[in-house]
């Protein structure tokens, strides 16, 4: 199974792609869309929407997962992070793939156990999952990975319940 996890954004979009073979997760590629604050908003929007239409039609994933929006940043925060989301969720269903959304504290507690995990913890928990040298960067790809991570062992827990 591959995985693409990503973390919206409108600036910094981080996305990672995993393999799963037999419970063993790999990293296949990760990376981050930049948009520039200067460029108008559908231009932003454009670059998000096609560089994950191209990591998707590279990898064809069996599933996006994707973070759901934090409420508690401010309200201009959360509208730029929508619209961003919303091109990520158009990419996939473009390609008729199954998306998965999972909030911050979901993904900490699936990662180190804990739901109040501090970013430091979650990029350690990502290069030892994934078996990685460093840790990835910029953060926002590392947090993309932790993503995919979760969905991961969300999938697992849910086979192994039946």
């Amino acid at each position: 199974m591959v995985i693409l996890g990503v973390d919206p954004g409108l600036s910094l979009t981080g996305w990672g792609v995993l393999n799963e073979q037999s419970g063993t997760l790999t990293m296949a590629e990760y990376g981050c869309v930049r948009t520039k604050p200067k460029d108008a908003l559908p231009e932003r929007l454009k670059i998000i929407y096609a560089t994950l239409s191209a990591v998707i039609r590279k990898y064809s994933p069996s599933a996006v997962a994707v973070e759901e929006l934090f409420f508690s940043k401010e309200a201009r925060t959360v509208a730029a992070v929508s619209q961003a989301r919303g091109v990520i969720l158009l990419a996939a269903a473009n390609e008729n793939i199954p998306v998965f959304e999972y909030n911050p504290r979901h993904v900490k507690i699936a990662l180190t156990g804990y739901g109040s995990a501090d970013k430091n913890q979650m990029q350690q928990m990502v290069k030892t999952f994934l078996r990685l040298k460093e840790i990835p960067t910029p953060d926002d790809s590392a947090d993309a990975l932790a993503i995919a991570i979760c969905h991961s062992h969300t999938l697992r827990f849910r086979i192994n319940l039946k």
